[in-house]
This record gives C-alpha cells, sequence and structure tokens, in this order.
C-alpha cells in the first residue's frame, strides 16, 4: 500500500490508525454544460458531528479559499466560522417553523442564514428564528409544498434535453433545467407545461445534457473495476462509499497500484448514484481526504450537512482538489441512463474518473461525486449524492478522526 501521499497534516493521525486506505479520495464533474455522472470515490460514515471548526482549519485550507473566493485569511476565517454556525442553525430553524418551513439558504454577502417561512409561521417564531441569527423572508410556498410539487414532476416522463429539477428555496419555485438549443423543441415544450401544471416552475438553461464520467484507466489515486475508472470518496468501517455507476454489487476493484482491494457490497444507479466497497486484503481505511499539494490532506470529523450557499470542495483522481459553493439541494438529475433523485448541485468542476470522490466543506464529508458539466478548464458544474443518505441506506458508519 502507497502511504507517502498523505502529507505532515495527517501523519500523527495515521500513526495511531495503523495504515491508510488505498487509493485517493475524490470527486467529479464533468461534460460540456449539462449534469452526468463521474466514477467512483470513497467515503466513510459516523453520525453527524458538529460543523468544522475554523481555528483547526488548516493554513492550505484558507488558502484555497482565499484564492477561490477573492478572500483575506481573516475573511476565510470568518466564512467558515459562519458557515458552521448556519449548519447548526438550520435543523433548529427547520423545527421552530414547522410546517411552515419553506427552505433556508447561506447568504455569503453577509455571513448569515436566510430562513423561508409562509404567512402559516406565527410572529413568536419568526422572531425565535430572527433571533438565534437567521434572517426570516416571508414567502408564499412551503418547502413540503414544493418537495410535493417536485415529486410530481418525478413521475413526469423527461426528453433527454431536460437535464433535471430540483427545489430553489430563494425562488421558492422549481427550477427544471433545459438544454439551451433544445428548449423550442416539441417535447420540451409538453414536459414544461406538464411540469407547470404541477408546481411553480422557473426555467433554466444549460449548454449540454448531463452524462455519466466513467474512465479509462490512467494515473492517480483512482479505483478500478472492469476498465473503469473511479475516485475514492470517504472511507467507512469495514469500506468506503462510492458512486453507483462506478459498479455493481459483486464486481471486484484494484487499488492504484493494481492489487485486489475487495467488491462492491451494494450498489444503485440510476433513481439514485451510490454504492459501498468493502475493503480485504491489506487494505485499510483512515478518515482523510487528499488534498493533492494543493491543500494538506484533510482530516474528515464528520458530516455535518452544509446549507446552500456554504462552501465545498472535493477531491478528484483526474483534476484533483477544487472549490466551490453549494447551489442547491435535492435535485433531481436526468442523465441519459435514467432520473437519479436527491443530488446536491455545486459549482465545483470535474471530470471523468473524479466520479465517487469526495465533497467535503471545512472538516465535514458532504457526498460523494456523481457528475456534471463543463470541465476544470472552462468551469461548470457538479452533482454529488450526500454521504448521510448512502450511511443511512447501507447501515454504514463514517470513519472519522
Amino acid at each position: 500500500m502507497r502511504r507517502t501521499r498523505l502529507g505532515p497534516l495527517c501523519l500523527s493521525a495515521l500513526l495511531t490508525l495503523g495504515g491508510i486506505v488505498a487509493a485517493g479520495i475524490s470527486p467529479a464533474a464533468a461534460g460540456d454544460r449539462a449534469p452526468a455522472p463521474l466514477p467512483a470515490a470513497a467515503s466513510p460514515r459516523t453520525p453527524a458531528s458538529a460543523a468544522g471548526d475554523p481555528a483547526r482549519a488548516s493554513a492550505g485550507l484558507l488558502r484555497a479559499m482565499r484564492q477561490q473566493f477573492g478572500l483575506t485569511a481573516r475573511e476565510a476565517s470568518a466564512r467558515l466560522r459562519a458557515e458552521r454556525d448556519a449548519a447548526a442553525l438550520e435543523p433548529r430553524a427547520r423545527r421552530t417553523a414547522g410546517a411552515a418551513y419553506a427552505g433556508s439558504w447561506f447568504d455569503a454577502s453577509d455571513g448569515r442564514l436566510t430562513v423561508a417561512v409562509t404567512a402559516r409561521a406565527s410572529q413568536a417564531a419568526r422572531a425565535a428564528i430572527g433571533s438565534a441569527g437567521a434572517v426570516v423572508r416571508v414567502v408564499e410556498h412551503s418547502a413540503r409544498t414544493l418537495e410535493a410539487a417536485r415529486s410530481r414532476i418525478d413521475r413526469l416522463p423527461a426528453p433527454a434535453s431536460v437535464a433535471g429539477w430540483h427545489v430553489d428555496p430563494a425562488r421558492n419555485s422549481v427550477v427544471v433545467t433545459v438544454v439551451r438549443d433544445r428548449r423550442a423543441d416539441n417535447d420540451v415544450r409538453r414536459f414544461l407545461a406538464r411540469a407547470r401544471a404541477a408546481a411553480p416552475v422557473t426555467v433554466e438553461t444549460v449548454a449540454a445534457a448531463p452524462r455519466t464520467f466513467a474512465a479509462g484507466t490512467v494515473g492517480g489515486d483512482p479505483y478500478y473495476t472492469g476498465n473503469v475508472r473511479c475516485s475514492i470518496g470517504f472511507s467507512v468501517h469495514g469500506g468506503f462509499v462510492t458512486a453507483g455507476h462506478c459498479g455493481n454489487a459483486g464486481a471486484g476493484v484494484r487499488g492504484w497500484d493494481g492489487s485486489y482491494v475487495g467488491e462492491f457490497r451494494g450498489s444503485s444507479f440510476p433513481d439514485n448514484d451510490y454504492a459501498w466497497v468493502g475493503v480485504g486484503s491489506g487494505w485499510w481505511t483512515v478518515p482523510v481526504v487528499l488534498g493533492w499539494g494543493t491543500v494538506p490532506d484533510q482530516l474528515v470529523r464528520g458530516s455535518a450537512e452544509a446549507p446552500v450557499g456554504s462552501s465545498v470542495c472535493r477531491s478528484g483522481s483526474t483534476t484533483h482538489w477544487h472549490c466551490g459553493t453549494v447551489l442547491a439541494k435535492n435535485e433531481t438529475v436526468n442523465y441519459s441512463q435514467g432520473a437519479v433523485h436527491q443530488m446536491t448541485k455545486t459549482s465545483v468542476c470535474a471530470e471523468g474518473g473524479d466520479s465517487g470522490g469526495s465533497f467535503i466543506s471545512g472538516d465535514q464529508a458532504q457526498g460523494v461525486t456523481s457528475g456534471g458539466w463543463g470541465n476544470c478548464s472552462s468551469g461548470g458544474e457538479t452533482w454529488f449524492q450526500p454521504v448521510n443518505e448512502i450511511l443511512g441506506r447501507y447501515g454504514l458508519t463514517l470513519h472519522t478522526y
């Protein structure tokens, strides 16, 4: 097993853990302007813990945030602190608003969580949410209403030129994404008409349809199944989690050095895009995400879910380390192989072979790379399957430090 890639940040942890998981952890986005699933990655599972402490953020992570978002060191630390507070506040605000809850998102411009509620929210509930530090916005549709509407759209047959759809709490509507030069096609227009009958709809366009991003066998820190290369996301006790489109249950997995790692114990794609691989044959698991020299390797301390608007970074075997923001949650992505549900959309780029790789916010695991559009030269967007959903589906425990 290779041990040289993990930097000084993780060395003491590795000594106590007794080894590292072979193959780099990473995510993916790709294509030329439309979502697409990417090849695999591994990911650990444990109960979600509190969001990362900015005081423990590495200098490399802060430097990456400064470069990505144009921040000073103090501003980067302040943003991590604000995102940590927003992640902790979001579930409390949801409970306080009850049936009147209409979604929430992190606003980087003022460093606060915005919580949308309907007019049914009592003055006491609004005051409690505001006094906790959030901005309260009154809107027409509740989150429950919009999610039910999105579910109705899920049941509609979607043409390939419809890339996906998700609830956007800031717009208080369901956003449907369509390939730009196909918007006037009859089948797209029929789909949009039926979608509008089922939900308040906003239409966005992208340059191309979504696609998967399995890649040939090339160098890096991947794992391989057949002739497909994917990236490891996060370690779990007994293995790692990854993208479902990278392999079927029972398929054997080889590591970066060609040695046998284990096999897929469970896999789902489409409908979902997640899987997990049981490891053995001398391979270990550790709570580490590779920084690929851009930042020090990152320790994983939990899986607290970051709000929309938060910063997020991904690691992948093709394009390595890139950062961006969370754009939307619970989106249905319409790949050519079929729709995948409950995905999280980000502004992070990725390319073929990054699939299954890790998305992380601070030191909190977020999900495994599925697919996207664009590339890391011209930019793009990438979707990930949330890690907590994968852990719950297979009864796994995230490996944390």
